[in-house]
């Protein structure tokens, strides 16, 4: 008998047409598929979480989050496949290597909020008096269809208009997560069988990303909806500019330059080296006022650099840090590159737009005014 009763499958294939690559596109700073794996894992019912893909980009973002990976054929991989055959697919490959979980729960990694407390939740419901459940959120609305000639209401009378506190609810299926008892479901072969339990879950989860809007909505609702407040990371590489500094610099008469940091970043360095925690310090400017703050804070610098995300590869091999486990904080549009190498993308306060909600994590402080402070307390935080 296996000891592992229930099994997360999150069907993930290379292929998206509205939003190409759209399972390792981020949200927060953390590819969807990675999103996905997280919130399976945290899940306490779950003992096992699997990834069913056809393509290595999505296997090793699913691995590095900590995902079994199955093989998905090509032809359970193109446009018109089920997830169904995908999930029967996994459990098969699953039976080969003796694991026959009672409960399969199937997660959509289009969906980046998915709650985990909801997943345990649908396995309870599973492993009680139901056979299959699914999450959902309560809604009011009035829905109507459109006909030939004019438009009619589906769930009300159009011509008689309740009030909410006199009306049932309705139930939305936000297609983030489905429990079902595995056995039933082989012999069903489709998600909704026998006695299905509805899940409610916050509405602000329900979001599924099926075109780029949705995809540029969910990364800007990230840092309200699951924000992170420890940065659990092993190493921190920052800009310099805009992140030590306030991103101006004052000029002479003689044309030298200038600049402003904050004492209470520099303790934050130090902070961090006491740790044992690397730091290093990679910009763009080639200016003597770089290499002389990096000596003052006796931290690593290279400057002068046009392409940050090799660099930032090279420093990481020789340090021994995976990339996954390094935050970088950044403030500007040269720094996405190294963003997108990282586990942990950090933006300033008063970062660029398009930095801030390419960031994992946004901090409350602006470049030059402790930013880097903030991000150490957090990385030391218990």
């Amino acid at each position: 008998m296996s000891s592992i009763d229930v099994v997360a499958v999150i069907p993930a294939r290379g292929g998206s047409k509205g939003v190409p690559r759209k399972n390792v596109r981020r949200v927060g700073g953390v590819p969807l598929i990675a999103r996905a794996v997280q919130a399976a894992s945290a899940a306490a019912s779950v003992d096992l979480v699997v990834v069913s893909t056809d393509d290595a980009d999505i296997a090793a973002a699913a691995t590095a989050a900590g995902a079994r990976i199955v093989t998905r054929p090509a032809d359970l991989a193109g446009d018109t496949a089920s997830s169904e055959s995908a999930l029967l697919h996994a459990l098969e490959r699953l039976d080969a290597d003796g694991i026959s979980p009672e409960v399969l729960v199937f997660l959509q990694a289009t969906s980046p909020f998915i709650p985990s407390e909801g997943i345990d939740e649908a396995v309870d419901a599973v492993r009680g008096e139901y056979d299959s459940a699914f999450s959902a959120v309560e809604t009011y609305g009035f829905l109507w269809q459109r006909g030939a000639e004019t438009a009619t209401g589906i769930n009300h009378e159009a011509s008689h208009r309740p009030r909410r506190q006199d009306r049932e609810p309705h139930y939305l299926e936000t297609g983030a997560f489905y429990a079902m008892d595995a056995a039933g479901f082989r012999r069903a072969g489709h998600r909704f069988f026998g006695r299905t339990a509805i899940i409610e879950v916050p509405e602000r989860t329900a979001i599924e990303i099926d075109d780029k809007h949705q995809l540029k909505l969910a990364r800007a609702l990230a840092p309200l909806v699951s924000p992170a407040e420890k940065i659990d990371v092993d190493a921190v590489v920052t800009d310099f500019d805009g992140v030590h500094t306030d991103d101006t610099a004052r000029v002479d008469v003689d044309g030298r330059e200038s600049v402003r940091v904050s004492r209470s970043d520099g303790m934050g360095v130090s902070l961090l080296r006491r740790a044992g925690v690397p730091v290093f310090i990679l910009s763009s400017e080639t200016n003597p006022v770089v290499r002389a703050r990096a000596e003052k804070l006796q931290v690593p610098v290279v400057h002068g650099v046009a392409d940050k995300a090799t660099v930032l590869r090279e420093w990481a091999e020789r340090e021994g840090v995976a990339l996954e486990r390094i935050a970088y904080l950044g403030n500007d549009v040269n720094d996405l590159p190294a963003f997108a190498l990282v586990g942990w993308p950090i933006a300033t306060a008063d970062a660029h737009p398009t930095v801030r909600a390419a960031a994992r994590v946004v901090l409350g402080r602006r470049g030059g005014d402790g930013a880097v402070r903030e991000l150490a307390d957090r990385v030391l935080q218990d």
